[in-house]
């Protein structure tokens, strides 16, 4: 039993204009949310130097912490352990100074696991001896 006599069989068709709609949404969306490298960057110029080397090199004292909290003052072991006690060995290793310098700079060489307390304590020893100018060393990761 046929029930569409005389009825052509229509082709599909497929609606266009809803799948444009739904792009021209998109498209807006994607335009709307992308940012530009060159609208965000900051357009500046940086300064430049044109210092001479220093003549003369400052007086430096080398502190070294252990990772057992043991002190060595420009490479001699020192005993103790105490603030007071390295402020004084800091004043000896300062009366080596050449003439005409000013107070030296103290650089602390502290181990990666040393502890903080450690590193405290010639902090403290540094401004007990009066020593203002203070620096960490450091190296540069050996990882690239």
């Amino acid at each position: 039993m046929n029930f569409r006599k005389g009825r052509g069989r229509e082709d599909p068709e497929i609606n266009l204009i809803p799948f444009i709609d739904v792009l021209l949404v998109i498209l807006i969306f994607l335009m709307v949310t992308t940012t530009y490298s060159k609208f965000t960057a900051l357009q500046i110029t940086l300064p430049t130097a044109d210092a001479e080397k220093a003549l003369q090199q400052p007086f430096e004292i080398n502190v070294a912490v252990d990772p057992q909290g043991n002190y060595a003052v420009n490479n001699i072991r020192v005993a103790t352990r105490e603030a007071g006690g390295l402020a004084d060995e800091l004043k000896a290793a300062a009366e080596a100074k050449p003439a005409g310098q000013k107070d030296p700079i103290v650089i602390i060489n502290a181990d990666a696991t040393a502890a903080h307390q450690s590193v405290i304590n010639v902090l403290e020893a540094a401004r007990l001896a009066g020593y203002d100018r203070v620096t960490f060393a450091a190296q540069t990761s050996a990882r690239k």
